[in-house]
């Protein structure tokens, strides 16, 4: 019997996508924060050198792959003390996030933990093993329940919420104490525009132990390598071999000369610095011509999007309407319910459009 999967939320967007369309500039779609730019040359060049891969890849990634993420990690977010068998390459880190339960044990009668406002991934794999969620940011909510996951998204998607390390060190030491997964979700870490954001691993965060303690990241973003399918899984080693020991059987690899790019990749900080520039700039402007056509925008100090909403001086109006308004404008953005009820206020605005596009909504916004 196959799981009882919630449906797929992007098939409700079909019919303002197609009103969309009918402006007479096209359609600006800002859905889903899709890279647009080139996928970087240090990529490129290293998947043409990798291109003679006759032979299987191995599941644990390549030696020099792993070494690269743990001297991106130390380098740039200061998380030190990483050994090889703390890390491991995955397919995307959607597939990660949504076979994690089931790679684990968990199943019916168990609990996950996610955010309120959540990436609905981490609720489809709770439901693919038939365990149950809980969606919510306090940890009080929990009562006497004690979640075998607890999923953490700083910085967030959809809303880019950074959470302060106080309450990052409050979660660890949560479930530490009641002997909780930890997994945060860190995909967005190198896409913040105010302020500062921090991995769980880092030692001022973990107590500089990866126990009990899991993080995922992903090229998608930071490196325009959606395509490719590559990132990664660090964190605690028990449950890293653990994982590793399933993928093996699963024959879930990450393809070699993928691998080969990865390591090039976050071998180099020129070009994701490069590309942060761009995003940052297309930010400013886009989230300025939002709050002329009264938008309020929430949050969204990190990440690829705006968190928005209209008349937010009496709560907000419902997240369709202000859909179907932008469609009938030629833009296509997403409603806020698609990550919780939470969120039926809001929608979400990407900014991971060329410039051309970017301007053409926001000639539109303020016109």
């Amino acid at each position: 019997m196959s799981a009882s999967l919630p449906d797929f939320p992007w098939d409700q967007l079909t019919a303002y996508a197609e009103r969309a369309r009918t402006h007479a500039d096209g359609i600006v779609d800002l859905s889903i924060g899709t890279p647009v730019d080139p996928t970087p040359q240090v990529a490129v060049d290293a998947l043409v050198a990798a291109a003679q891969w006759p032979g299987y890849p191995t599941t644990i990634g390549l030696p020099e792959t792993r070494q690269a993420i743990i001297d991106w990690f130390d380098r740039v977010h200061g998380v030190a003390g990483l050994g090889l068998d703390h890390v491991l390459p995955v397919i995307g880190t959607k597939e990660l996030i949504a076979q994690l339960a089931l790679h684990l044990g968990v199943g019916p009668g168990d609990l996950i933990g996610l955010p309120a406002v959540a990436y609905p991934t981490y609720e489809v794999g709770a439901a693919l093993v038939g365990a149950e969620s809980l969606a919510t940011d306090s940890l009080t909510a929990f009562g006497p329940e004690t979640p075998k996951i607890l999923w953490l998204n700083s910085p967030s998607n959809p809303t880019g919420r950074v959470l302060p390390p106080e309450h990052l060190k409050k979660v660890i030491e949560w479930c530490r104490e009641r002997g909780v997964l930890l997994v945060s979700d860190e995909c967005y870490l190198d896409c913040v525009w105010e302020g500062d954001a921090v991995s769980v691993l880092h030692p001022s965060i973990s107590g500089g132990s990866a126990d009990g303690i899991l993080v995922v990241h992903s090229l998608s973003k930071r490196s325009n390598l959606a395509g490719y399918r590559a990132g990664f899984v660090a964190g605690d080693a028990g449950v890293v071999k653990e994982l590793l020991a399933v993928r093996k059987n699963l024959g879930l690899i990450v393809p070699g000369p993928v691998q080969q790019v990865m390591t090039a990749v976050y071998s180099d900080d020129a070009h994701a610095a490069e590309q942060h520039a761009l995003y940052a700039a297309r930010r400013t402007r886009l989230k300025a011509a939002l709050e002329s056509a009264g938008f309020t925008v929430d949050h969204s100090e990190a990440a690829l999007y705006l968190w928005s909403r209209r008349h937010a001086e009496t709560g907000g109006e419902d997240c369709w309407k202000t859909v179907a308004d932008l469609a009938d404008l030629g833009i296509l953005v997403a409603p806020g319910d698609f990550y919780g009820l939470a969120g039926k206020q809001h929608v979400r605005v990407a900014i991971t459009a060329t410039d051309d596009r970017i301007d053409a909504a926001i000639a539109r916004l303020t016109s």
